[in-house]
Parts: structure tokens; C-alpha cells; sequence
């Protein structure tokens, strides 16, 4: 049995990404375990949601990390670890250039405490994100870096692995979902993987560049649960409005880069390969 660690932004951002792969890990009878690197909160004067209904004295970050535990509890996670940096929000948000926000930290400092992690865990893989963290959010793109060199830290070396999106894949999503009628207001009205994203990079990666496709079967339904742990989040209850019958088509497989492994993506589940 392996002990896998995967590496995330926010607390939501492993049930949209992961969510599947950590279900899958733990019901097969590995450690799964999560790293947050910032508590999702948008600070007082920050740009992101506010619920509208904490309770007296109940900080957003507070929040979700009872959100990030409910959603352990769904996907088997054995640990949610949590690395200590602030929020720093969408491209152009108010906290984009406050002291102590993820995307600011050293690299160095950033990466020694994830390799902290991976030690105590004896860590035999870590999964981060790709070169762009996906569609270039500022904490999307550091958390790359850091996982990166945490890897490269760590006593243990852990095998290495990159979440993505699938952007030749998105592409067909989007045109099926417009014959489905399902572009429209709280749906996917507007949205175009080729566009830019926040670094003005396209979404995700092409699926030449890919090296593993996870079905998730029937764990898909799970995903959508730990998703629903999330509501606090407008863009989750957005993903949540999508009828519950198109969400394998849109969250039914994940994506990963494996760098160093040949060219060419594989449908399967990497765990199982050496």
C-alpha cells in the first residue's frame, strides 16, 4: 500500500480536481492525504464569497475547514494537513499584494514545509498541479512550483504527478452541452477552454501532452458529494446547479501529467502501473 499526498490551492479545489483518485486510493486501502496551502479565506477587505450566514464569531477560514473535513470524510481521506498561507485571491484581487498570501511566499520557504509533510508521511507520491496551475490563478501557479521542489526536498523521494484538465476534451463537453441545452445562465454560457485564462494562457493542457486518463466510474457520484461539502463557494453552487445526470460527463475523468513518463496518455489508473 502507498501513502499519497495531494497538494491543493483551496479547500473545494480537491473536489473538483482529485476528488475521484482520492476515493478510489483509500477505498482500495491506501493514505490519502490532502494539503491545503492556503485556508481560502479572501480577508476582510478581500474580493471573493462571504457566506451570509456565519455565525457569531465563525471566520470564512473557519468555515471551510469544516467544509475541507466534511469532504475527507466523504473521499477517505486519513489527513488534511494545512501549510499556513493566506488567500490570495483571483488575478487583479484586492489581496493579490498582501503580506503572508500563498502566491507571495518564497518558493523556498513554501516548499520546505510541504517536504515537511512528505517526510512526516513517508510520502510515495505527491500529486500538484501543471506548469499554469490549470487556467493561471496566482495560488494555482505557485502551489506548481512548490510542489515541484518539495518533491526534490523530500528524504524520500516521492513519485511525482500533475493534475490538469483535459482541454480537447472540454472543447467536446462544451459543444455536447450546448446541444443538451445546458449553456445558459449558472451553466457554461461563455465559457471556451481556448480562451485566455488568468495568466492569458488557454485552460488546461491538450490531450497529446497528457499521460493518464482516470475513469471514475461509479465514483463519480462520491465526488459530487465532497463537492456539495463546499457550498459555501458561488462557483460550486454553480457546478452543483448542472443536472445530476450530465455531471459524469463533465467530472467523470481525471487528468494527469507524469513527467518523464513517454509520450502518449493512458486510460487507466496510475497506480497501478510501476
Amino acid at each position: 500500500m502507498s501513502t499519497i499526498v495531494f497538494v491543493h490551492a483551496h479547500p473545494d479545489d480537491e473536489a473538483t480536481a482529485t476528488a475521484g483518485s482520492m476515493i478510489r486510493a483509500a477505498r482500495e486501502g491506501h493514505r490519502v492525504v490532502v494539503v491545503y496551502c492556503t485556508d481560502g479565506d479572501p480577508g476582510e477587505h478581500g474580493d471573493g464569497d462571504v457566506p451570509d450566514d456565519l455565525a457569531p464569531g465563525e471566520t470564512v477560514a473557519m468555515r471551510r475547514r469544516g467544509e475541507a473535513e466534511a469532504s475527507a470524510a466523504i473521499t477517505g481521506t486519513a489527513r488534511v494537513a494545512w501549510l499556513g498561507y493566506a488567500d490570495s485571491g483571483m488575478t487583479g484581487w484586492t489581496q493579490n499584494g498582501t503580506d503572508g498570501v500563498f502566491s507571495r511566499a518564497p518558493v523556498e520557504q513554501a516548499a520546505r514545509r510541504l517536504a515537511g509533510i512528505l517526510d512526516e508521511e513517508g510520502a510515495d507520491v505527491v500529486v500538484g498541479y501543471d506548469w499554469h496551475g490549470g487556467y493561471g490563478h496566482p495560488d494555482h501557479v505557485m502551489l506548481h512550483h512548490t510542489t515541484r521542489a518539495a518533491a526534490e526536498l523530500a528524504v524520500k523521494r516521492p513519485r511525482y504527478l500533475e493534475v490538469t484538465m483535459n482541454r480537447d476534451l472540454m472543447r467536446q463537453l462544451f459543444v455536447l452541452a450546448a446541444e443538451m441545452g445546458l449553456t445558459g445562465e449558472n451553466n457554461t454560457d461563455g465559457f471556451d477552454p481556448d480562451a485566455p485564462g488568468d495568466d492569458g494562457n488557454p485552460i488546461g493542457t491538450p490531450e497529446a501532452e497528457l499521460h493518464w486518463a482516470v475513469d471514475l466510474g461509479d465514483d463519480v457520484t462520491a465526488k459530487r458529494e465532497a463537492l456539495a461539502c463546499h457550498a459555501s463557494q458561488s462557483d460550486v453552487r454553480q457546478l452543483l446547479a448542472l443536472p445530476v445526470e450530465a455531471f459524469p460527463f463533465a467530472f467523470g475523468t481525471e487528468h494527469y501529467i507524469e513527467p518523464g513518463r513517454p509520450p502518449g496518455m493512458v486510460r487507466g489508473w496510475w497506480l497501478d502501473a510501476d
